[in-house]
């Protein structure tokens, strides 16, 4: 009996991720090495979205150890989007898992921060409040407003330098090594007009950000960091940076 749409779908999907379906191959292809070819196809477009997602971890484990680790990855979860930009969002989590990141504990991280630049490349620019907007709200009601930010705005905190890794896996890249002791960062990941980049945020600054993702209040918020925050620099700097945008 012909197997149901759904059944063979299901069954294509499974083949495809290595699982055998002999009732697949039945049905549909008794050439079964059509199916191994379409598979090899398959994860090899797979691999290729993935390192064009994750450049700065391919950087650094290598091509080989990333196409062995992006494969991997791609035997556990194949895409359930059309999409290959919406790709990967588990790659970090699966990196973390890994026996790869024992060996290099900063590579999860890197692959955060590598997804976060992917998402925000993809998100529409602009969208953040600027000065004016805030123009007419009465100064003392500022404290008590509540903000959030542009779709796209990520941040991506570590105990590593990852804006020094990211520098030295850059294809032109003049740094020789990363010092690993070197401390670690908050970065803020953001959609700019023709690309996507990030920014350092002080502990303070990060903290405060945080807060405002929680759904604080400007003075709530604040007051998660550190004594002596200056607040009118930091929400200056962020409304610079076009970040902040009406609370949802």
């Amino acid at each position: 009996m012909p197997l149901a749409l759904r059944d063979l779908q299901r069954a294509f999907a499974a083949q495809l991720s290595a699982e055998a379906q002999p009732a697949l191959a039945a049905e549909i292809v008794p050439a079964s090495a059509r199916l191994r070819i379409h598979r090899h196809h398959m994860l090899d477009s797979l691999a290729s979205a993935l390192a064009a997602t994750f450049p700065t971890v391919q950087a650094v484990v290598g091509a080989d150890f990333f196409r062995g680790l992006a494969r991997a990855f791609i035997g556990q979860s194949l895409p359930s989007q059309p999409v290959l930009a919406e790709y990967g969002a588990g790659f970090p989590a699966f990196i973390a898992g890994n026996g790869a990141n024992r060996d290099l504990p900063y590579l999860a991280d890197v692959a955060r921060l590598d997804w976060a630049l992917n998402l925000a490349f993809h998100t529409p620019a602009g969208g953040g409040l600027a000065a004016a907007d805030l123009a007419t709200i009465p100064a003392d009601q500022l404290p008590s407003l509540r903000l959030g930010l542009t779709p796209g705005t990520v941040l991506v905190a570590s105990p590593y330098p990852l804006d020094r890794i990211w520098a030295a896996s850059q294809p032109e890249a003049a740094v020789d090594a990363v010092d690993l002791a070197a401390g670690g960062v908050r970065l803020l990941v953001l959609r700019r007009p023709d690309d996507a980049a990030f920014v350092s945020l002080s502990e303070a600054e990060a903290a405060f950000v945080g807060g405002l993702v929680d759904g604080l209040s400007l003075e709530e918020a604040a007051g998660r960091a550190e004594t002596g925050f200056d607040l009118s620099a930091c929400f200056s700097r962020l409304l610079g940076l076009g970040v902040l945008a009406a609370a949802q």
